[in-house]
C-alpha cells in the first residue's frame, strides 16, 4: 500500500509539472516567443507521464515556426522519429512525417515512413496515401536514339547509329560502337562489328569467337542464343557450341522457353531438343526482344484470334491482339478495338479502356492513353501521367520512356532506395 501511493503522488507531481510547463510555454507562444517556449515543452517532454504525448505536439508546432532557424528542422525530424517509434504510434505521425517530408522534396524518406507505419498500423489512409505517392521518380540525363526494354538489369541503346550495352539506370556499360548486339547475359553479350561477330564481356573485352560462318543472331539468354547459319537457325552457347537442330525462326529464351518455327508453324521448345507445344500455329506472340513465355502461359495466333494457353490447356476468350506474361503481374490483350488486362487464369481483371498497352513489368504497366504513353498500377490506376511518346515496360525498378530528348531512362525513387516494389 505505501509502495503504491508513493508511485501514484509521484506520477501526479509529474504530471502536474508536465501541465505547468505547458501552459507557461502557451502563454509565451501567444507572445511570439518561441524560442523561450522550447527548453519548456522539451522539459515537459521528457517526463513519461500522462501530458507527454501534448507536450510532444505542442513542440513540434514550435520547432515548425523555428524552421528556419538552424538545428531547428533536426530537431524536429528527430521528435517525428521518435513518435513512430513508439509501440502504439498513431498512424496521424506517420502521415505527418509523410507530409513533411514531401513537402522538402524527400520522397524516398516519406515513403519509407509510409512503409514503417503500414507495417505497425494496418491503416488503409496510410496504404491510400503510401500508394499516391510511391511513384515518384526521376529521369536519367542520358538520352539515346533508340533503346530496348530491359533486361538482367541492363538495356540494348542506340546512339549515333551505333548499339552499346547500358544499366537499368541508363548509364553506359558498354559504349555504343557496335553494328548490332545482343541482350547481356551470364555476363557476356554477343555484338557484330563490320563483318566479324564474336562475344564481349562486361568491361568489353573479346571472350569468344564462333568457328562457323554466322549471317545474324538473336538475343541471348539461359546461355542460349539463335544463330542465323546458311539458311538456318540454330542455337548455341554463348561460347558458340552449336545445337544439332534447324529451325526457320527462334525467339529468345524466357524462363527456359523460346518461340521457334518449322514447317512453316510457330510452336514453342525447350532448352534440349523438345517441344513444349507442338509447331501448329500460325504464330507464337512474342514481345521485342522475342520472348513469349511466362507464368507457365503462353499466346498463340490461329484463324487470326489469339488465345491463351497454360500447361497445355486453353484459357479464357479469344483476342485480337496479346503480349505475352512476364515472370509476375498481368498481360496485356485487345478486345473490340482496346486493350486490358487478364491474369494467368484468363479472367479480366483491368477494363478494356486502353489504346495500347504492354504487360505488367513488376508492379506497372506502360499503357497508352490519347496520343501518350503512362503507367497503371495493378489497381488500374494511371500512378505514372501520360506523359511520354513511347513506353517500355519496368524491370529493376526502372523503364525506357521516349521524350523529347530521346530516350531516357526512369527509376522509381521508392527502388533506388532498396525497398523494392
Amino acid at each position: 500500500m505505501i509502495i503504491s501511493w508513493i508511485i501514484a503522488t509521484n506520477s501526479k507531481s509529474t504530471a502536474e509539472k508536465q501541465l505547468l510547463l505547458i501552459n507557461q510555454a502557451s502563454v509565451m507562444i501567444n507572445d511570439g516567443i518561441y524560442v523561450s517556449a522550447v527548453p519548456l515543452l522539451e522539459e515537459a517532454a521528457g517526463y513519461d507521464a500522462i501530458h507527454t504525448v501534448t507536450a510532444e505536439n505542442e513542440l513540434k508546432k514550435v520547432y515548425l515556426a523555428l524552421m528556419d532557424n538552424r538545428g531547428y528542422p533536426r530537431r524536429y525530424t528527430t521528435l517525428l522519429e521518435k513518435q513512430m517509434n513508439k509501440r502504439y504510434a498513431k498512424p496521424d505521425v506517420f502521415i505527418e512525417a509523410a507530409d513533411y517530408y514531401l513537402s522538402n522534396s524527400k520522397t524516398q524518406e516519406a515513403l519509407a515512413a509510409l512503409r514503417d507505419g503500414i507495417e505497425k498500423t494496418g491503416d488503409t489512409d496510410l496504404v491510400t496515401f503510401y500508394e499516391n505517392s510511391r511513384y515518384a521518380y526521376e529521369i536519367n540525363r542520358m538520352a539515346y536514339d533508340s533503346a530496348a526494354a530491359i533486361y538482367e538489369s541492363t538495356a540494348q541503346v542506340q546512339l549515333d547509329g551505333k548499339w552499346g550495352i547500358a544499366n537499368s539506370d541508363g548509364d553506359i556499360l558498354i559504349s555504343c560502337q557496335y553494328d548490332k548486339i545482343s541482350t547481356f547475359n551470364k555476363n557476356r553479350v554477343i555484338v557484330r562489328k563490320e563483318d566479324s561477330i564474336y562475344a564481349v564481356d562486361r568491361d568489353n573485352n573479346r571472350i569468344a569467337v564462333p568457328y562457323e560462318y554466322i549471317s545474324d543472331f538473336g538475343n541471348y539468354a539461359c546461355n542460349r542464343i539463335p544463330l542465323l547459319i546458311e539458311d538456318s537457325w540454330r542455337r548455341a552457347t554463348g561460347d558458340f557450341e552449336l545445337g544439332t537442330n534447324s529451325f526457320e525462326a527462334i525467339g529468345m529464351y524466357s524462363e527456359g522457353y523460346a518461340a521457334a518455327k518449322a514447317n512453316g508453324k510457330w510452336g514453342v521448345i525447350d532448352l534440349s531438343t523438345g517441344w513444349l507445344i507442338p509447331a501448329e500455329f500460325d504464330e507464337i506472340i512474342q514481345d521485342e526482344l522475342g520472348r513469349c513465355y511466362g507464368q507457365g502461359a503462353v499466346f498463340v495466333r490461329t484463324g487470326g484470334l489469339v488465345y491463351l494457353i497454360v500447361d497445355g490447356s486453353y484459357v479464357g476468350d479469344a483476342y485480337e491482339d496479346a503480349h505475352p506474361f512476364t515472370e509476375e503481374g498481368y498481360a496485356a490483350v485487345k478486345k473490340n478495338g482496346k486493350w486490358g488486362f487478364v491474369d494467368v487464369g484468363g479472367v479480366e481483371v483491368i477494363k478494356f479502356v486502353f489504346d495500347d498497352a504492354l504487360s505488367f513489368g513488376q508492379h506497372l504497366a506502360a499503357v497508352k492513353y490519347g496520343e501518350y504513353w503512362g503507367y497503371i498500377s495493378r489497381y488500374g490506376q494511371m500512378v505514372i501521367d501520360a506523359a511520354f511518346y513511347e513506353a517500355k515496360s519496368f524491370s529493376d525498378g526502372s523503364a525506357p520512356v521516349l521524350t523529347e530528348r530521346g530516350w531516357q531512362f526512369i527509376t522509381l525513387l521508392e527502388f533506388k532506395k532498396g525497398a523494392g516494389l
